[in-house]
């Protein structure tokens, strides 16, 4: 089992999370890497948690299968439940954002690409088309009247 963490600096905002639903899948970005022969997939991979492809054997299915190029072994991930926002906190501190297992390989990096949402702190302003590839994002609120931001963002992929 493995959980994606997020820390960041919210200022205005809360409830940080991915647009990701069964009409609006949101497809999480991430460098995988093969646990048997340590080979990095050239390119970064989309996985998304409304999905399912087939392992081979019959052995179930899961969000992601990969067959390693260099040592042929399949591999695959499932991501196990919806993602959890990103609750403002002062200081800044971890928490998971999403959680998923993995066989046979590893998922090195996380890339925030795509859609994500936060509401606003006092005033419960919903932002929408939220992108986060730059490392920050901006915003003015005006029913609270002041800027909004998300900075300092650290992503990191733990056993849990």
């Amino acid at each position: 089992m493995y959980a994606l963490t997020l820390s960041a600096e919210l200022a205005g905002v809360t409830n940080l999370r991915p647009k990701d639903t069964q009409e609006n899948n949101f497809f999480y970005t991430f460098k995988v890497q093969c646990t048997s022969c340590r080979e990095i997939h050239p390119k970064p991979i989309a996985i998304s948690r409304f999905e399912m492809n087939e392992i081979s054997g019959s052995r179930g299915e899961a969000n992601f299968v990969w067959r390693c190029k260099n040592c042929k072994r399949e591999a695959s991930a499932t991501i196990n439940a919806a993602p959890t926002a990103y609750e403002q906190t002062e200081p800044a501190k971890a928490q998971k954002i999403l959680e998923f297992d993995c066989r046979g390989l590893e998922f090195t990096e996380f890339i925030p690409e795509g859609e994500w949402l936060a509401d606003g702190v006092e005033s419960n302003t919903k932002f929408e088309g939220i992108e986060l590839t730059e490392g920050e994002w901006f915003d003015y609120d005006e029913k609270a009247g002041e800027e909004v931001s998300i900075k300092d963002l650290k992503w990191e992929i733990v056993r849990a």
